[in-house]
């Protein structure tokens, strides 16, 4: 049996949506292991001088939880 978690990632990016998205998996698996997926929530970008200068996401990733067998121990 496996459990799935999910959390919520807020991440940005001067290139793209995309290395945004990229930078929020590559930054959680810094703490966590065996992501699974990636759900984009949300996008936003900031604006100066009429041009993009910050693409903004809010995914939502899922990671398999490590259950530890009590009776192996």
């Amino acid at each position: 049996m496996s459990i799935i978690k999910v959390i919520e990632v807020m991440s940005n990016s001067t290139k793209s949506w995309e290395d945004a998205t990229q930078n929020a998996v590559s930054h959680a698996a810094q703490s966590l292991h065996n992501i699974k997926s990636v759900w984009i929530e949300d996008q936003s970008a900031v604006i100066h001088n009429n041009r993009i200068t910050e693409y903004r996401v809010n995914v939502k990733l899922s990671f398999e939880v490590d259950l530890v067998d009590k009776e192996a121990k």
